[in-house]
């Protein structure tokens, strides 16, 4: 099994998560997206989207990352307690999933990594969206009222939001109001060292690129406005 990655890659890094947690072997390809290894004709024979991640199992090849968690654990864990079989908890489950990708991730993202790498500023409405985000994690979280975010124990649930929240510790973004966040964030990593080890590796990838910016001058996007550094 292979897995195409890029290291300091949310999405990536749940996938990661989920696999070290079910304790799959697998072999990981770096796929280097500061020079658009992602955007070649050959990488598109392993995703048309030309996204990262790409786990190719044995000839069969999935991308997008949530269905990448999903379908590792139902071939190999299909027990796991981390994508529980019980409907209601796996209804969970994936809604928090879909929450990670269409709502939370998606207001982190464009405030937390798009201005290390593109030309978008941090700015008031970038700073609601991820305060709005917050917001609704913490109401879900309360409304459940366990230890992790749908059961008090661990799911891929728990890896997707992690990933994200990843990138807040990252630019070292003041989330110590949203208490039960906060709370779900630090038992995560005290509870889970192995799993976190591989997320706090990313978290000071993400720590470094904020203080030095790549050079992304080799990267010819198709959409966004590549920032541009001067080479050190």
């Amino acid at each position: 099994m292979k897995l195409y990655v890029v290291n300091d890659g949310p999405p990536s890094l749940a996938c990661r998560m989920t696999l070290k947690y079910l304790n799959v072997p697998f072999e990981s390809i770096d796929v280097n997206f500061n020079v658009g290894e992602h955007l070649t004709d050959e990488y598109a024979k392993l995703n048309p989207q030309k996204e990262i991640p790409v786990l190719d199992d044995n000839g069969f090849l999935l991308s997008e990352h949530i269905a990448i968690m999903q379908y590792i654990c139902d071939k190999y864990a299909p027990d796991t307690p981390a994508y529980p079989k019980d409907p209601q908890l796996r209804a969970l489950v994936n809604h928090r999933l879909c929450f990670n990708m269409a709502h939370f991730y998606n207001a982190v993202a464009p405030y937390t990594l798009a201005p290390i790498f593109f030309e978008y500023p941090r700015n008031s409405m970038g700073l609601k969206r991820v305060h709005m985000a917050l917001e609704v994690f913490e109401e879900y979280l309360k409304r459940v009222g366990k230890k992790y975010v749908v059961a008090d124990h661990v799911t891929i649930a728990d890896f997707a939001l992690i990933s994200s929240m990843v990138c807040l510790e990252g630019i070292a973004f003041p989330f110590d109001k949203f208490t039960r966040v906060k709370t779900w964030y630090e038992t995560f990593k005290n509870e889970n060292p192995e799993v976190w080890s591989i997320a706090d590796g990313v978290l000071k990838i993400i720590q470094d690129l904020e203080k030095n910016p790549p050079d992304l001058s080799k990267l010819n996007h198709p959409i966004h406005p590549v920032r541009k550094t001067a080479k050190k």
